[in-house]
C-alpha cells in the first residue's frame, strides 16, 4: 500500500483517481488543485511526504511543470505526470526536473495504478508516452559520454553491482567507480542530474544505452 497525493485542477479527474486508488488499496493522503496547497497541507499536518504524487502537467495557478516537479521531488516525493501527453516539450521539462515518468490521461485507470505501484517501488517508469517525449530530442539526450562511460553505465544501470561491472569489463573497482562519478557529473552539467541508481537507469533509457526491457532488473 502506498501513500498517494493527487494534484489536478479538474475535480472530476481527482475523484476518478481517488476511486481507483481505493479499489487498488492505495491510500490517498491529499487531493487538491495546486502544489502549493499540497505543501501547505504537509506543513500544517506535519505529515510525511506522499510516496507518489500524481501531477497534472499544466495547472491553472500559473506555475510551470518544472517548478512543480522540482518542489515535489525536493520535498521527498516521487512524481508521476498524468497528462494528455500532447505537449512533449513540457513532458521533457518534467522528466528533466526529476519526474519518474508520464502516463496519459487516455490510459485505463488500471494502467495509472500500475504506474503508481511501479514508481512507489522505486522503479523507473517506461511506457509509450515516456518514450515519445524524449524520442529524437538530441539536446535532451546528449551528455557527451565516452564509450567506456556508456558501457559502465549500461551494465550498472541494468542491475549489476559496481564490483561486478568492474569484473565484467576487466578493470579495477576504482576505475569503474570513477567512471560512474564522471557520468553523474556530466549529467549534472547538462541539467539532467542522476543522484540515484534509478535516476541513472532513467538517463540510460533516455539515451538509448539501456533498452526498455532492461529496466525491470534495476533497483
Amino acid at each position: 500500500m502506498s501513500r498517494v497525493a493527487l494534484i489536478d485542477d479538474h475535480e472530476s479527474v481527482r475523484l476518478g483517481l481517488e476511486a481507483a486508488c481505493a479499489r487498488d488499496s492505495q491510500t490517498v493522503v491529499f487531493s487538491g488543485s495546486t502544489v502549493v496547497s499540497y505543501l501547505e497541507w504537509r506543513a500544517s499536518a506535519s505529515a510525511a511526504p506522499a510516496d507518489v504524487v500524481v501531477l497534472d502537467l499544466t495547472l491553472g495557478d500559473g506555475s510551470t511543470v518544472a517548478e512543480n516537479v522540482s518542489s515535489l521531488v525536493n520535498d521527498g516525493a516521487s512524481v508521476v505526470i498524468h497528462s494528455v501527453a500532447d505537449r512533449p516539450a513540457a513532458v521533457r521539462e518534467a522528466l528533466s526536473a526529476g519526474a519518474a515518468g508520464v502516463v496519459s490521461k487516455s490510459s485505463a485507470l488500471d494502467d495509472v495504478m500500475d504506474a503508481i505501484r511501479t514508481v512507489a517501488q522505486g522503479e523507473a517508469l517506461n511506457n509509450v508516452e515516456w518514450a515519445s517525449a524524449v524520442d529524437g530530442d538530441r539536446a535532451f539526450a546528449d551528455a557527451q559520454l565516452s564509450s567506456r562511460e556508456r558501457e559502465v553505465l549500461r551494465l550498472y544501470a541494468a542491475g549489476l553491482p559496481l564490483k561486478a561491472v568492474a569484473e565484467r569489463l576487466g578493470v579495477a573497482y576504482s576505475t569503474a567507480k570513477e567512471n560512474i562519478t564522471r557520468v553523474r557529473v556530466k549529467y549534472v552539467e547538462v541539467g539532467r542530474p542522476a543522484p540515484t541508481k534509478v535516476d541513472l537507469l532513467r538517463r540510460a533509457m533516455e539515451d538509448g544505452i539501456v533498452a526498455a526491457d532492461g529496466a525491470s532488473s534495476a533497483r
